[in-house]
């Protein structure tokens, strides 16, 4: 009997073991691999400029003084539960984001035609945007969405998760270290009318290149040209250049314009609120019927996806958002952050050119904006910062700006230098 009883056990256990032998081992990501190595990495210098979030002058991770005040002053509310949000969200959160990336002027807002739900930070915006476009947009054609080369390395998987096609149209010119404006109008114009065009709001990631304001017109002419529809991912509102009305001009302007759209929006990086997963999708209607059918089917979603939002970092937003003192600090926060990675790049800048005179041309560095930076170097290059020099970023050339310090500055810029040369 105790014999069977094995057999029973032996044979069951090999059924289970076998369910899922037919799944493949996937790839390792090899931006998280970075890390990973740089830790194991027993060099005495060295440098880890893969990370792609916001660290001190000291390589530590920041807490905004504005999150600790608003923090303190949440904790201190004694009306404060852990009751569910509504499914869409917070709604102090979500119609003071709303009014933040598309101001107070917006024409969609005053007229009530805007969608806004709460959203597991910028990639749960892009995940929602994107399955509401595949069961609903009017699309010409095949489910094609036209993304920047390169683009964020989730956006395809994304897109794909939700049974849209992601195509690339040309963006970042290696030979020029800038914006390939002339491919990028022509492939817009080649596309199909009504295609779905997603669009960086500011600081491009991974390249750190953006449009110019005469550039931004063009692409708006395009784009109305065709009839496309702009899905705006928009992360670094504020991050980039200091200032939150600076960093959202160009989808404020594709609004004036009457570019049909939806906007992804992240406090991540410009709250440094990573890890609460505070972000919104807003989507802009034809009139208010519209918005509320569309809101009918963003619930359903949300629903199915997460039930409902958390709440924490929700409620912080808002109270900054919303608090004029708080507000006034949270601006000057962001001018921290990125004044300090202006000044990396101005002072690399500087090392390279007037110190080291290194070979090329590094106005690249000066000239892109936000946390990261394309270097221009190839992947022999790259292999050498990583191999010889202990400097840690991703085969693309791509560094994170923030990643540098007062302390490790000269060091990446000789190390560059001695890779340029070929001396490394």
């Amino acid at each position: 009997m105790a014999q069977r009883v094995q057999q029973i056990a032996s044979h069951l256990s090999s059924m289970s073991a076998g369910l899922f032998a037919q799944v493949p081992l996937a790839p390792p990501d090899s931006i998280l691999q970075l890390p990973i190595r740089y830790k194991a990495d027993p060099a005495e210098k060295k440098i880890n400029l893969s990370v792609g979030a916001y660290r001190d002058d000291e390589g530590r991770p920041w807490v905004l003084p504005v999150v600790k005040k608003a923090t303190v002053k949440m904790l201190n509310d004694p009306g404060l539960d852990h009751e569910y949000l509504p499914i869409v969200g917070l709604q102090e959160f979500t119609s003071a984001a709303a009014k933040l990336i598309l101001s107070a002027e917006s024409k969609a807002l005053q007229e009530d035609r805007v969608v806004s739900i709460q959203t597991l930070s910028g990639t749960g915006a892009n995940h929602v945007g994107a399955l509401f476009l595949s069961r609903f947009y009017a699309w010409n054609g095949p489910r094609n969405l036209y993304i920047s080369d390169p683009t964020w390395g989730n956006h395809k998987s994304i897109m794909t998760n939700v049974g849209i096609t992601p195509v690339d149209y040309p963006y970042y010119d290696p030979a020029t270290i800038a914006l390939k404006l002339d491919g990028m109008l022509s492939a817009l114009r080649a596309a199909p009318e009504r295609s779905v065009i997603l669009l960086h709001a500011c600081a491009h990631n991974p390249t750190g290149v953006d449009p110019t304001p005469a550039q931004w017109e063009k692409i708006a002419d395009a784009m109305l040209e065709k009839k496309h529809y702009a899905f705006f991912d928009c992360a670094y509102q504020g991050f980039a250049s200091g200032d939150l009305d600076r960093d959202a001009a160009a989808l404020r302007y594709f609004e004036k314009r009457g570019v049909p759209m939806l906007v992804c929006q992240s406090f991540a990086k410009n709250a440094g609120l990573y890890g609460e997963r505070v972000g919104a999708l807003h989507v802009l209607c034809a009139d208010k019927d519209e918005a509320t059918r569309v809101r009918s089917q963003l619930s359903i979603i949300e629903r199915a996806e997460i039930s409902n939002p958390p709440a924490h970092g929700a409620r912080l937003m808002a109270m900054i958002i919303n608090d004029p003192e708080l507000f006034k600090q949270w601006n000057a926060d962001i001018k921290t952050m990125a004044e300090r990675i202006i000044s990396m790049r101005e002072q690399l800048y500087d090392i390279l050119t007037k110190e080291l005179h290194t070979p090329g041309s590094w106005d690249h560095i000066k000239s892109q904006i936000g946390m990261f930076s394309f270097t221009g170097l190839n992947t022999e290059q790259v292999k050498a910062m990583i191999e010889k020099g202990h400097v840690y970023m991703t085969s693309d050339g791509r560094i994170s700006m923030a990643g540098l310090n007062t302390s490790n500055i000269r060091y990446f810029a000789e190390t560059l230098d001695k890779v340029v040369r070929g001396q490394l």
